[in-house]
């Protein structure tokens, strides 16, 4: 007699539905990258970024600039250029606006003839010119060059468009059409000219490396080396008149010549502190110096008529340059402020 199986319906379903669970859970585990995958190639080719918020102006004057020329505008601005191509003019009313330049090398320095010519020189021999008051600038084309080095330490200018430049290399250059075009006035060779004054009648008197200073008589046609009195090497000179200049230098040095140049003067000013640049200043009647480590030094040009200071105890600033804008001064460095001759008042970023 056969017997009757039976089967429990109850047990064997949930089974079943398990077994269909995981088989589901494998299907979406194993399809899943691939959808991830394409949602990402899709967002990537379909989805632009779009920009949140205003874009970010820098500010004109920042911490990390520095300056190594000043000028003075026929219209009273002051012009400093410095670091990445960067000329800033700063306004009688105190407002700040940018020159747009077309170079990021650093601008050693500038001058401004009148109220559409100016000239700027740089590190790598970039030399600029405006023609309309600083709005537009051009980069000189065919100016000399060494295979050594081109940086160009300063220039200075006179009346008709005349201008020279010194620089590495014994780079002595001139231009007489406001800086378009420019010529050597001396062969290279292995030192810098770190500054020339322009005189009357083709006069020139030109300082450097060691010491050495040059003069001529004939705007650079002809050249007389003049011994110094001490070998540091001198950065900056000036004159007042045709006779009476200062050049100073490294290591305090300050010299005075009361003949146009053919004799000089070691004045013993008691410190060490580098000197980087000078100016007469004819509303004060009296001699400024600038230089390392907030170092100024000011006198009537008599041997014992000489002072030494510091700008602020509190902040030990070097400045290559100084310009002479009524009483105050204004002077170029790791920072860009003027001095009335008892406060230092920097620009602030």
């Amino acid at each position: 007699m056969s017997k009757l199986i039976k089967i429990d319906q109850s047990t064997a379903l949930p089974v079943s539905r398990a077994a269909l669970g995981q088989r589901v859970m494998r299907v979406l585990m194993a399809v899943l990258p691939w959808v991830i995958i394409a949602g990402l190639l899709w967002a990537g080719l379909f989805i632009k970024p779009q920009p949140v918020g205003a874009t970010v102006t820098p500010p004109l004057l920042e911490r990390r600039d520095q300056f190594y020329g000043l000028a003075l505008s026929p219209d009273g601005e002051v012009w400093a250029s410095g670091s990445n191509g960067k000329i800033l003019a700063l306004a009688t009313d105190g407002r700040l606006h940018r020159l747009v330049t077309p170079t990021e090398r650093t601008l050693q320095d500038i001058a401004i003839w009148d109220d559409s010519h100016a000239v700027a020189v740089g590190n790598d021999g970039v030399v600029l010119f405006s023609q309309d008051g600083g709005r537009f600038w051009q980069a000189a084309a065919h100016v000399p060059r060494s295979e050594v080095a081109n940086k160009l330490n300063r220039v200075r200018i006179a009346a008709g468009g005349l201008a020279i430049a010194t620089g590495e290399m014994g780079a002595l250059l001139i231009s007489h059409d406001y800086g378009q075009n420019w010529q050597r006035l001396r062969d290279e060779e292995d030192v810098a000219w770190n500054d020339v004054a322009i005189l009357d009648d083709g006069q020139l008197v030109v300082v450097g490396e060691f010491g050495r200073i040059l003069r001529s008589e004939d705007l650079g046609q002809h050249w007389e080396e003049i011994e110094a009195p001490l070998p540091s090497s001198l950065m900056s000179v000036q004159f007042r008149d045709a006779r009476n200049g200062v050049a100073v230098g490294l290591e305090g040095a300050l010299l005075v010549t009361r003949d146009g140049g053919r004799q000089w003067q070691n004045i013993d000013l008691g410190i060490g502190d580098h000197l980087f640049d000078v100016l007469w200043s004819p509303a004060q009647a009296r001699w400024f110096a600038t230089g390392s480590l907030g170092r100024w030094v000011s006198g009537s040009g008599q041997d014992d008529g000489w002072k030494v200071g510091i700008l602020d105890d509190r902040n030990l600033s070097w400045h290559t340059r100084a310009l002479a804008v009524g009483n105050d001064l204004w002077l170029a460095g790791a920072d860009l402020g003027h001095w009335n001759g008892e406060r230092w008042s920097p620009l602030k970023p």
